[in-house]
């Protein structure tokens, strides 16, 4: 259960003192200004809490009493809110007046007789201070409708952190209520202990694209949710403590910065992770190392983490247990991973997964060696959501894809696949193929991509195949008639470019990879055609190249058979970009190293991007 599980890992993390996490009641939110009061309560000072980082200027995170959960209503916050309810002053609230009234007349009712020199100021300070008093250059505008705490002058610490204020907050949490009805009693699904039941749940923030003001995971709002005469919450009855605890540990790990390596992006599913260890040096190591694996896009780029992750795949690929890569890693640790995507003003569960470290790494393992090429088309292993990126158009020079063009539900099952070794999906190979034949961007992300689906489906296929998995570089022994027509493919393109050298404007693969890849017998008998004029040119100006290529043509010719192909299935056409990427690569590699390679032609010209010749 998902929510158990977070539920869970809020507790270990407290035990621990998590930085950063709050406690039952509390939360981190931006608060922008602080006004300093005197034991009066006059307003002494106004201080900016505005911190620059980089080129922007952002408000300071501060862990503050929880906030009340806003829908249509006004509600105030404990000794904090934004200036509206604190002061009565905003640029954009309507009902204003109303929202600082509320404040006020919340706290007079909850800080009753208290004694506390910092309370009673505030209080004295909610009797005296009237809107009229927002005025510059003490109030700038700037602060309008921004967050604010406030504390007595000359002490450090804000009225919500002095005892006496966390005391009256503690009798808050114990005796909720809301829209002054005593909430329903009830026994908690998630931890079985009798408690009043939570109506709404505290918003899950940090989700892209989701409502900035955070968005729920478990609600109920409409007749059609209501059953038994139940609303809300009592539908699935959580004490007020658990909804606390699950979604303070969320929007924990879906906090953004760049020391959070418990959060990626995947699609429209905003990614998180955590290990099941009692043990906070564990824990992160654990979690650490699954995060060097799933999202090798975010380390830095010093080539150290890189060499980690190869260390470690290399070690699994021969048997080496994880303790003895690193002894703080242990392969029955349990691990879970939540994706979560955007839905209006709720949460949808794109997936959810528990498994142990050693299993998902084997996964992730086995992820890399379907996606292995020679030489290898990048210097760190992809992540799944820059495979995702090969299944939208390219554009531009160099060759980009935006976001938005990848479909979620894609994106969701490549990741899905990718963590539990199961099947890509059969789409994935259908829009990588028909991405290649509309913009002719045969890179080596895409080709690998090829490589992974057909080689998995094989793998994993009941049914007796005759092909052969593809292989990692290139089968000069291969008889599939898809793989020898992009070797021909290659060889052709080859002959043209030398022939012609700085002169060519559109290449073959511009003009014809479509439809070559696609209904063969159309277009190679045109392109054997065109490769004749090409061939005499180079038989005056280089006959030694000329004599390569000829040999190359013929080589690949005698394995076909008798005529070509009138059309080519979809796998086929995926083994046709593979034999296309893995011929052109071939002519790269230098006489000293694979002597074959020479003989084979190898020495041609071109100029090549990542994974493939321009």
């Amino acid at each position: 259960m998902i929510v158990e599980a977070l539920a869970l890992q809020y507790q270990r993390l407290i035990e621990r003192d998590e930085p950063g996490l709050a406690p039952y009641g509390y939360s981190p939110e931006q608060i922008s200004f602080v006004v300093v009061l005197s034991p009066e309560g006059d307003v002494v000072d106004v201080q900016s809490l505005l911190e620059v980082i980089g080129k922007n200027v952002r408000p300071r995170r501060m862990t503050v009493p929880q906030p009340e959960k806003r829908a249509s209503g006004i509600k105030p916050n404990f000794l904090w809110d934004k200036t509206s309810y604190t002061l009565g002053a905003s640029a954009r609230s309507k009902r204003v007046l109303e929202e600082h009234e509320a404040f006020k007349a919340f706290h007079v009712r909850v800080l009753a007789g208290e004694v506390d020199p910092g309370l009673a100021a505030f209080l004295k300070f909610l009797k005296k201070w009237q809107p009229e008093q927002f005025t510059s250059p003490r109030f700038p505008k700037e602060m309008l409708d921004t967050n604010l705490v406030f504390k007595l002058d000359g002490e450090r610490q804000y009225l919500h952190q002095r005892p006496a204020a966390q005391a009256v907050r503690a009798r808050l949490l114990a005796a909720p209520v809301d829209d002054d009805v005593s909430l329903p009693v009830r026994r908690c699904m998630v931890s079985g202990e009798i408690a009043a039941v939570a109506r709404l749940h505290p918003p899950i923030k940090g989700v892209d694209r989701a409502q900035s003001s955070g968005a729920s995971m478990v609600s109920f709002n409409l007749e059609a949710f209501k059953s038994y005469g139940k609303s809300q919450g009592d539908n699935a009855p959580m004490s007020a403590q658990t909804a606390f605890a699950y979604t303070t540990v969320l929007n924990h790990m879906l906090r953004r910065g760049p020391h959070n390596r418990q959060r990626f992006t995947v699609g429209d599913a905003s990614v998180v992770f955590w290990a099941e260890a009692q043990d906070s040096q564990a824990a992160h190591s654990n979690e650490d190392l699954l995060a060097m694996l799933l999202n090798p896009d975010s380390r830095p780029d010093d080539g150290k983490e890189t060499e980690a992750v190869r260390h470690v795949l290399d070690g699994i690929a021969k048997g080496r247990p994880l303790a003895e890569l690193d002894p703080r890693l242990q392969a029955d640790t349990r691990m879970f991973i939540l994706g979560l995507s955007p839905n209006a003003s709720r949460l949808s569960v794109r997936y959810w997964l528990r498994d142990t470290l050693g299993d998902l790494v084997q996964c992730l393992h086995q992820h890399a060696r379907d996606l292995e090429l020679e030489p290898s088309p990048w210097k760190t292993e992809p992540s799944v959501w820059r495979l995702c990126l090969a299944t939208a158009p390219s554009r531009g020079d160099p060759p980009k894809a935006k976001a938005d063009d990848v479909l979620p539900q894609l994106a969701g099952d490549v990741m899905r696949a990718v963590l539990t070794g199961g099947r890509y999906p059969q789409s994935l190979l259908n829009h990588i193929v028909m991405r290649m034949r509309s913009d002719g961007d045969i890179s080596g992300v895409r080709v690998a991509l090829c490589k992974a689906v057909l080689n998995r489906e094989l793998r994993l296929s009941q049914s007796k195949q005759q092909d052969k998995e593809v292989p990692v570089s290139l089968d000069v022994d291969s008889t599939n008639a898809g793989y020898l027509l992009g070797r021909l493919f290659a060889v052709l393109e080859g002959a043209q470019r030398m022939a012609l050298g700085g002169q060519v404007n559109a290449t073959i693969r511009d003009r014809y990879y479509g439809s070559a890849s696609a209904t063969p017998a159309l277009v190679f008998p045109l392109l054997l055609r065109n490769t004749q004029n090409h061939m005499s040119r180079l038989r005056k100006d280089k006959p030694g190249a000329a004599v390569h290529l000829e040999r190359d043509i013929q080589a690949v010719m005698s394995k076909l058979p008798g005529e070509f192909p009138k059309h080519l299935g979809l796998q086929d056409q995926g083994r046709f970009a593979i034999g296309y990427y893995h011929q052109a690569q071939a002519r790269f590699q230098k006489p000293d190293v694979d002597s074959a390679a020479h003989s084979r032609g190898d020495t041609a010209d071109a100029n090549t991007t990542e994974g493939g010749t321009q």
